[in-house]
């Protein structure tokens, strides 16, 4: 009877994840490895309104995530609204008591982009918003910060 007892609570446990999820502030960097679907709200001119992000270990600080992010660009690709990003750009960064910020860059030398960004705590560390910005020289003075939620690919 112990024994049966002992399973029916592991059962309830896996039965309601939110109360097994560790609040942002204690996820790990490793938490955040895996394949990402981005969704942009009104982005800008020439870059699409959804990407992919790939992160990983960081290949020189292992309590930081690197990685790619994959835009499609389509008939934008080269036009002037876009000259400073790639379809595939690299990606640094930290995450910290729940903040993933990212450094974006197209050219592996200055940054093209940034990402902002708070884990939803009732996520299990499987969804993030936040806030990307475009620095390329392309971009305008004035470039506005535009929403982004990210959401884990099933299966990382």
């Amino acid at each position: 009877m112990f024994a049966h007892h002992s399973w029916a609570h592991a059962q309830i446990d896996r039965a309601t994840p939110a109360a097994a999820c560790p609040p942002p502030s204690q996820l790990k960097p490793a938490q955040m490895h895996g394949l990402w679907r981005a969704s942009f709200d009104k982005p800008p001119a020439g870059l699409p309104a959804s990407a992919t992000l790939l992160l990983e270990r960081h290949a020189e600080f292992s309590d930081s995530v690197a990685g790619f992010v994959s835009r499609d660009l389509g008939a934008a690709a080269g036009s002037a609204a876009i000259a400073g990003h790639r379809a595939k750009a690299q990606l640094a960064g930290d995450l910290e008591d729940g903040l993933l910020t990212l450094d974006e860059s197209s050219n592996g030398v200055s940054i093209t982009g940034t990402w902002n960004g708070e884990v939803v705590a009732s996520s299990c560390g499987r969804k993030v918003v936040g806030v990307w910005k475009d620095t390329s020289d392309s971009a305008p003075p004035d470039a506005k910060e535009v929403p982004f939620t990210l959401e884990k690919v099933p299966g990382w």
